[in-house]
């Protein structure tokens, strides 16, 4: 051949960040603690590549099945420009035979554009997002039959939302992630089980007067096993029990759309006024994607010690210590159920200038807690 451009040989790619290795060790082990002769689904868009080497891997290394599915870069906007309505509608079976003959689920959070769906059309998403409703719903909530964990991998379009440099951004991830989960998941289970027996929250303080009830409802400690991050407890209200409002503190971000300054008021457990300083319209159609849309499904607490900054990553905003989130729409299962939709939309309010009140005691004030 001549003196044109040669393509690299295999030899010449990047050393693996021993951080990356560690990582799906991690999410191998401990979170959905694979076994031998398992199949493992993992799934992950392009950018994430190199971590779902090392979750290959390591999922050979401990005699299970690996089973991969890569996304690709740039086609969901495409689609929701070009497809037809039986496109739309098209319920893929195959996919989802897939997922039921599985038995854990590793999937890997990145976005090579995080903003690539704001200009599609919100109603062919919701849309579809109804079609397929289905699979999130038992990858989420028939824990029975298969175990599933949502992981984070440090990517360029993440660390440019957190307003950091990727090795920043690599530092905050792996800090959140790398941690003694043992040792949190004590501190966990000692809130979960102090909410497991409360009856009536009341959320007051700078921007919130809610009040709402969790009787008879699951909570559960997130200690890094559904989610990588962890470090959330996390309940399911009462379904008509939330009167009140509430102002979140941090932007609502959905489908590349960024909703801020979004207050709620509730009566009987319906968001019956909902304002926003942008995106309003964009907010008024997800609570109208279905009936239960405009109802909560989740309250949780974030408690993750090494999570203080917003990052617009939900995956890690949902933990920072001193917040809590209520997610518009679907209830998980583990909670006690009681709010089946397409929708799960978590919006996350910092509570250091207010107070978590639980049967009429002060649980924590200001972020801090009093248990």
């Amino acid at each position: 051949m001549g003196d044109g451009l040669k393509l690299p040989h295999a030899s010449n790619k990047m050393p693996v960040d021993l951080r990356t290795r560690k990582l799906a060790q991690v999410a191998v082990r401990y979170s959905v603690f694979v076994k031998p002769g398992e199949k493992v689904i993992i799934s992950g868009g392009t950018e994430a590549v190199p971590f779902l080497v090392e979750l290959y891997k390591e999922i050979i290394l401990q005699k299970a099945h690996p089973i991969v599915k890569v996304g690709l870069p740039d086609v969901s906007d495409f689609f929701y420009k070009h497809a037809t309505k039986e496109q739309i509608e098209h319920f893929p079976d195959e996919w989802m035979e897939t997922i039921k003959k599985a038995d854990k689920y590793i999937g890997v959070h990145t976005k090579l554009n995080t903003r690539e769906l704001t200009n599609s059309d919100l109603k062919k998403i919701t849309a579809r997002q109804k079609v397929v409703h289905a699979i999130s719903n038992y990858v989420c909530n028939e824990k029975d039959k298969i175990r599933r964990c949502t992981i984070s991998y440090p990517v360029y379009a993440f660390a440019q939302e957190a307003e950091m440099s990727l090795t920043d951004y690599e530092n905050f991830v792996y800090q959140s992630c790398l941690q003694d989960w043992k040792k949190l998941g004590k501190r966990l289970d000692e809130i979960k089980n102090k909410f497991e027996k409360g009856k009536d929250v009341h959320l007051i303080g700078e921007g919130v007067d809610l009040k709402f009830s969790i009787e008879n409802k699951n909570a559960v400690a997130d200690k890094g096993e559904e989610n990588m991050p962890g470090g959330e407890v996390f309940m399911a209200p009462v379904r008509e029990s939330l009167n009140g409002w509430i102002k979140f503190d941090y932007p609502a971000i959905k489908l590349g759309n960024e909703v801020t300054d979004v207050e709620l008021k509730f009566e009987n457990g319906k968001v019956v006024e909902a304002k926003a300083s942008k995106n309003e319209d964009f907010l008024k159609e997800m609570l109208a994607t279905d009936e239960n849309a405009s109802y909560v499904g989740e309250f949780g607490i974030g408690c993750n010690p090494k999570i203080n900054k917003f990052t617009k990553t939900l995956l890690f905003d949902e933990k920072i210590g001193g917040t809590i989130h209520l997610a518009l729409g679907q209830a998980y299962k583990e909670n006690g159920g009681g709010n089946d939709s397409a929708i799960h939309w978590d919006i996350v309010k910092d509570m250091k200038k207010a107070k978590i009140i639980l049967d009429g005691k002060i649980v924590q004030e200001n972020g801090k807690w009093k248990i």
